[in-house]
């Protein structure tokens, strides 16, 4: 029964051991299917097989074994309950009950995924406690703002995106209102906004984090003014402070290339079907930031409609400011996706990553690519990788144009950051430019120390060439031939025999 469900190559050895339920007069027989297409999608999730005997196994034979009905009459809620209160009765330690209880979710994740339904795990923000104390006027506006705004919010980041929104804005109001004792808008003053500064800076903020309140803040102040709001306008005003103008950190091609060694010989070192798959959606990820130089929450997003690997391009849908655009992948890149995808497994939605049955969670990929770095001495996360890919780029002789487009930037100057970093073309001209001029030091002979005297006969026609010179009534052009001999004799150079007299034949202008 198992043997079909469960075979996946070297891992069969393990097979025998999976308790196998045996069906009664009162244990539907679809249940036992059931729990075979489970078997079959906790391992192609990446659970090892130990964990599936010992844990998840017996806790949906627990769920099924009270509830004694078919699979698509459990009730998901009150059925999982039960088995959750089964536990609790037979007192445990605290650490097992929680295993198991995990392990009942898992199992109600399964049945969700069966019934076509997506598991929902973000906790919707309610600012209520974080916004007590502060007045119902301001709380309402900010709200109004944080609904115009999440228009141009990925639907994924959501959340994430919500509770930035108030922790941003809620910095200086909760100031002003606590500490200054602002209750209207009339009632805040310029000084009450340098007081929030100098408090900041006291605390230890960095002044990058200090200029972001304050332009939240001047972001609302003129979407009060949209609103009707009278707003002073020394508020608007107020100066940021000065900060460093810092170029983005990029990696280096040996550091790169000790990165993506790592990577790849934890494929090559996976001991079974778990180690594998998490190897091979680590490394797809690494060449998908450094290759292709996409953001973080762009990776999370990729779908598996929008890939072309036979073009070796795919679509970026919704990213940045919610904007579409066509990125390229290398051969390599298109490998590692092709390896992964033959491990990735079921799961509720077309992500085209997915950890544990689940869309990649915000933490995963940056926690890897952390821990992977420092085993080879590199500092190392999502968007230092696509800084190196810009770069690298650029030193390539690839136009900055072409990669505006590329990495989906709105504005030329964003781009143009990359060139100051390391820009291979401005060392190459600074290095042509450095040996012209050496070259042309060279000319000049060696030092004057080290050079041999000028001989008589030397000395007697410059001197007779330099009264020639200081003749006013002399062309431009005589002139000139008159300096280039003088070049003649002070560099030694061979040429047309010079003498006194046929200068002095030389007809006046």
């Amino acid at each position: 029964m198992y043997d079909r469900a469960l075979h996946y190559g070297h891992d069969r050895h393990l097979l025998p051991d999976y308790p196998r339920p045996r069906p009664t007069a009162e244990w539907p027989p679809e249940n036992i299917a059931l729990l075979e297409e489970y078997c079959e999608w906790l391992r192609a999730g990446g659970a090892s097989p130990q964990v599936i005997r010992i844990i998840y196994l017996p806790m949906a034979g627990h769920v099924l074994g009270l509830a004694l009905k078919p699979c698509p009459q459990l009730d998901l809620d009150a059925d999982l309950q039960r088995g959750i209160d089964f536990l609790n009765a037979k007192q445990m330690s605290a650490q097992w009950n929680k295993n198991c209880c995990n392990a009942m979710l898992k199992f109600r994740r399964f049945l969700m995924h069966q019934r076509g339904q997506i598991e929902v795990k973000v906790t919707p923000y309610q600012p209520q406690r974080d916004t007590e104390g502060l007045p119902l006027w301001l709380v309402n506006e900010l709200e109004r703002l944080q609904h115009v705004q999440q228009r141009n919010w990925r639907e994924a980041r959501l959340g994430y995106a919500i509770r930035r929104f108030w922790a941003g804005h809620l910095h200086v109001w909760r100031f002003l209102c606590d500490a200054c004792k602002v209750r209207e808008l009339a009632d805040v003053k310029r000084k009450h906004l340098l007081d929030f500064i100098d408090q900041r800076l006291t605390a230890g903020y960095a002044a990058s984090s200090i200029n972001t309140d304050v332009r939240t803040f001047h972001g609302f102040l003129r979407f009060l003014q949209e609103q009707g709001y009278s707003v002073p306008q020394f508020l608007l005003r107020i100066p940021g402070l000065k900060q460093p103008d810092p170029l983005p950190k990029f990696l280096t091609d040996e550091q790169v290339r000790l990165v993506r060694d790592e990577f790849e010989s934890r494929v090559a070192k996976a001991e079974n079907f778990r180690q594998r798959r998490e190897a091979l959606l680590d490394r797809a990820a690494f060449y998908l930031l450094w290759q292709s130089g996409l953001r973080m929450g762009e990776v999370e997003e990729l779908r598996l409609e929008n890939l072309d690997l036979e073009n070796r391009r795919f679509t970026v849908r919704q990213s940045k400011a919610l904007k579409d655009r066509t990125v390229f992948m290398t051969d390599t890149t298109v490998h590692a996706i092709r390896e992964y995808l033959e491990v990735r497994g079921p799961g509720p939605t077309d992500h085209l990553f997915l950890y544990r049955n689940q869309p990649l969670s915000k933490d995963l990929v940056p926690t890897h690519l952390r821990v992977a770095g420092q085993r080879v001495g590199v500092k190392i996360y999502p968007h230092r990788l696509r800084h190196t890919a810009a770069t690298q780029l650029l030193n390539a002789g690839c136009r900055v144009t072409s990669i505006q487009k590329f990495l989906g930037h709105k504005e030329l100057s964003t781009t143009m950051i990359y060139a100051r970093v390391h820009d291979q073309t401005v060392a190459d001209d600074y290095y042509a430019a450095m040996s012209q001029i050496e070259k042309r030091l060279d000319l000049l002979g060696e030092p004057e120390n080290n050079r041999e005297p000028i001989a008589e006969d030397e000395r007697v026609q410059l001197l007779a060439l330099t009264e020639q010179l200081a003749a006013p009534e002399l062309g431009t052009e005589t002139r000139l031939k008159i300096v280039t001999q003088m070049r003649q004799v002070l560099l030694g150079n061979e040429g047309i025999p010079i003498s006194v007299p046929a200068f002095q034949e030389v007809t006046p202008v």
